[in-house]
């Protein structure tokens, strides 16, 4: 990726949303993280199916075509792995450095306008840094790793390898400024990829017309068969750079497509691109105000975006959002001019608070204390107990997180999720006890509701910021997919024993909605077309009226017995957002309750009957909408979109339809 601006990617033709940029792209070099080499595939990163029993030094592959196929390894990288062995740091960019290096001619190895295979190396910049002498001090120490590793090999070669330190330290940075995560399906970060400038040398935006997916199998014929479709663009110095062949797209392609393993990169539009137009991906999570990104752009990349989202003045709808709290029981004349510094610290010690319990939940794993915290700090926020301007004040300010503030965000995501944990621990403690089903059931509702809430705040957050779809996706999906799994838990039977009726979901075709065609369309795209442009905000708009329909009539009974969600008028439309006031109010940990035993239908207009119904109904339109916008950011033979194929073929609403692809 090119941290400075010299070298642009822009569309050679006219582009519609939802189309592939490029064809399926193989890596310059690639690695797994050491914490997968023993389970994992070094070439096709995919699960061994004999893992070693004893540890060993050597890399492993699942089949002889894979490790006939690897890609440029050398005894070097073995030394390196058997020298570090003990050592806690991740040797994968070291690795991923000494492969690139060996994959390149003699000549290439060298350092060339601070670019190596026609990539900015970032040396310079990287290691002129101040203020960082940790990140400096890897670069040099790694640097040096390499060195002593390729002074081990064995055999002739040796005094070939044995490279200077300003080409080992240029192709360290490299990697550590290019290099992209490659993921599982289950979202774990496996190992990392360099790719060529056909990708490398598409820049960032904090608001991109496009996106990538990566793949760790074998793309299908169409794909395969893509064209590029874009060309460099180096502005006022395009001229020179073509001249000192930095800029030769016809000798890129031909470097790019040599190999032909390891994991696969396809650009994608997500917006209507004009010819010419510069083609742009984002580096960063884009549900971050624009200090977070701007801070973590600088620390990895060294450069400071001055993106047209970054530029607003003043900021825009969605930054704002994303960064505001609010002072509650608050004397403004306490603070006086000082209100942005308090503001300021007051987001610091909620961020270290926020980031403190979900590191905690996530190596600890007590899921009942994270959510009693999560839920406290969003509830009742942070009282500043400091003396203001040098005196005590008679009434401290509590600063709280607006609804929408990216922490909270992060905390609706983390709460989802170990309401789920703790259903499923509260199940395999107490698989036959009547009381502590119910409860399971209690929790798993309210992790539904917490992720139908993160993909109703995205949505309103997309419909100001159309780039944030990829995030929009995934949350509208994963709610979805939490709808449907509590709609068919086997727990719901439990209240027949109380004389409750259940609806009948064994019939499903009576469910399919009439109202949208969000199953029509997404079963085109799976199986005939790309997605429109001119269809997307119709289909949208059926969406919004149908899921705002159903949810008006299921919220209440989702979030029955959870004070903190109360607060929330409609998960869907956020325009209550106008009037809300933050309060002080406690929040009891809804944790024990057994709100589910006891709703009878007396709050709202619906039986446990028909709640049960419209969470179905819910979660197979939120599924539908998240694999429609899914095939718009990553194309119908995406991980995401197959697995909600998968899914609504396990609901047998896809049964009669043909699964051949074009």
């Amino acid at each position: 990726m090119e941290v400075e601006m010299e070298m642009r990617m822009r569309a050679s033709e006219d582009m519609e949303m939802g189309e592939d940029i490029t064809p399926p792209l193989p890596p310059l070099t690639y690695s797994l993280h050491d914490a997968f080499l023993l389970s994992h595939c070094s070439s096709c990163f995919s699960p061994l199916p004999y893992p070693p029993l004893l540890p060993t030094n050597s890399l492993l592959y699942c089949s002889p075509l894979c490790s006939s196929s690897s890609l440029h390894v050398s005894t070097a990288e073995l030394h390196l792995l058997r020298s570090r062995s003990s050592a806690t740091a991740d040797t994968s960019d070291l690795r991923a450095a000494l492969r690139l290096l060996q994959s390149l001619p003699a000549a290439s190895r060298t350092l060339r306008d601070g670019r190596i295979a026609g990539l900015l190396t970032n040396r310079d910049k990287l290691l002129a840094t101040t203020g960082d002498n940790e990140f400096v001090g890897r670069i040099r120490e790694g640097a040096a790793a390499m060195a002593a590793a390729t002074k081990m090999r064995d055999g002739h070669e040796a005094e070939a390898w044995e490279l200077d330190g300003v080409a080992l330290e240029a192709a360290l940075c490299l990697v550590l400024t290019n290099a992209v995560e490659v993921q599982d399906n289950t979202g774990r970060t496996l190992g990392i990829a360099l790719y060529g400038p056909s990708f490398c040398w598409i820049n960032h935006s904090c608001s991109p017309n496009a996106c990538y997916r990566i793949s760790l199998h074998s793309p299908p014929a169409c794909c395969a068969q893509a064209s590029l479709r874009i060309v460099p663009c180096a502005g006022h110095r395009r001229e020179a750079q073509i001249e000192s062949g930095v800029c030769s797209i016809s000798e890129l392609t031909k470097d790019e497509v040599c190999e032909n393993n390891g994991p696969r990169i396809v650009v994608r539009s997500i917006k209507r691109i004009n010819k010419g137009e510069e083609v742009t991906v984002a580096y960063t999570d884009l549900l971050q105000p624009t200090a977070v990104r701007q801070s973590e752009l600088w620390s990895k990349y060294r450069f400071i975006c001055c993106c047209t989202r970054c530029n607003a003045s003043p900021l825009t709808c969605v930054d704002h959002t994303l960064q505001e709290i609010s002072a509650a029981t608050l004397d403004s004349s306490s603070l006086g001019s000082d209100h942005n510094f308090y503001s300021d610290n007051a987001i610091r010690r909620l961020t270290d608070y926020v980031d403190d319990v979900i590191t905690e939940y996530l190596s600890v794993g007590d899921p009942e204390l994270c959510c009693k915290k999560l839920e406290d700090i969003l509830s009742r926020g942070l009282l500043y107990k400091q003396q203001l301007e040098g005196r005590e004040v008679k009434s401290q300010p509590t600063f709280k997180l607006h609804p929408l503030h990216y922490l909270s965000l992060n905390a609706y995501t983390t709460l989802a999720s170990a309401y789920k944990v703790h259903a499923s621990d509260l199940l395999a403690l107490y698989s036959e006890v009547d009381g502590h089903l119910l409860e399971a059931l209690d929790l798993k509702r309210t992790s539904a509701a917490y992720s139908l809430l993160l993909a109703g705040a995205t949505h309103h957050l997309f419909q100001s910021e159309s780039s944030l779809i990829a995030s929009t996706a995934n949350f509208w999906t994963s709610a979805g997919e939490s709808l449907l799994t509590l709609a068919r838990s086997s727990v719901w039977s439990d209240f027949g024993k109380k004389g409750l009726p259940v609806a009948n979901l064994s019939s499903l075709s009576k469910y399919i909605c009439s109202k949208c065609s969000l199953m029509e369309n997404f079963k085109g795209i799976l199986y005939h077309r790309q997605p429109q442009n001119a269809d997307f905000e119709g289909i949208s708009s059926e969406f919004l009226d149908c899921v705002t329909n159903i949810t008006q009539k299921v919220w209440s009974f989702l979030i029955h017995g959870c004070q903190f969600l109360r607060v929330f008028k409609d998960p869907i439309d956020f325009g209550w957002l106008g009037t809300m006031k933050y309060s002080g109010t406690s929040v009891e940990p809804h944790l024990s309750s057994t709100a589910v035993d006891s709703y009878r239908g007396t709050e709202g207009s619906v039986s446990i009957c028909e709640a049960h119904m419209y969470i179905f109904q819910l979660g197979v339109h939120c599924l539908l909408y998240g694999g429609y916008l899914a095939s718009i950011c990553y194309g119908r033979h995406s991980h995401l979109t197959d697995h909600t194929r998968s899914i609504l073929d396990c609901e047998e609403f896809l049964i009669n339809c043909s699964h051949a692809t074009n």
